[in-house]
């Protein structure tokens, strides 16, 4: 799949970095470096616009190793890119930890994955199919 990409960044395309890999690592543009302070959050700028066709969408993701091991993680994950959406991709960055945490330009900061998605119409109905769950919420199926 060719998706259309500007990039006014400094930095070249995301990428993948494997064969089975499903997202690509977002890179921060930015004039100068940002701290974080504890519970603080921001927007981080890509430099890439996208082009994606209708039915699919962009999801901004958390990467793995900046949220375990730093705290930091995109506060709306997975963050969605519409496919009419044409506006620069931003990251919502937010840090969970303790300490401060500086972004440089150029710092992998998320991660990028496209997905196919459906539309759906809604169906007015007086009653709902039973399950074995029910109406069991949250935790309803136990912790173990």
């Amino acid at each position: 799949m060719q998706i259309k990409v500007i990039n006014k960044s400094a930095h070249s395309l995301p990428h993948y970095e494997t064969i089975a890999s499903a997202g690509m690592d977002l890179r921060a543009n930015i004039s100068e470096a940002i701290t974080l302070q504890p519970l603080e959050r921001t927007i981080i700028k890509t430099g890439l616009f996208i082009e994606l066709p209708i039915g699919f969408e962009a999801q901004v993701r958390p990467r793995s190793g900046l949220a375990a091991k730093k705290g930091i993680t995109v506060l709306n994950a997975p963050g969605t890119v519409d496919a009419d959406y044409r506006g620069e991709i931003g990251v919502i960055l937010v840090n969970l930890s303790n300490e401060a945490f500086t972004i440089e330009n150029g710092e992998r900061v998320a991660q990028l994955v496209i997905a196919k998605h459906e539309r759906a119409e809604w169906k007015e109905v007086d009653s709902l199919s039973d399950t074995v769950r029910g109406k069991g919420g949250f935790g309803s199926t136990g912790v173990k």
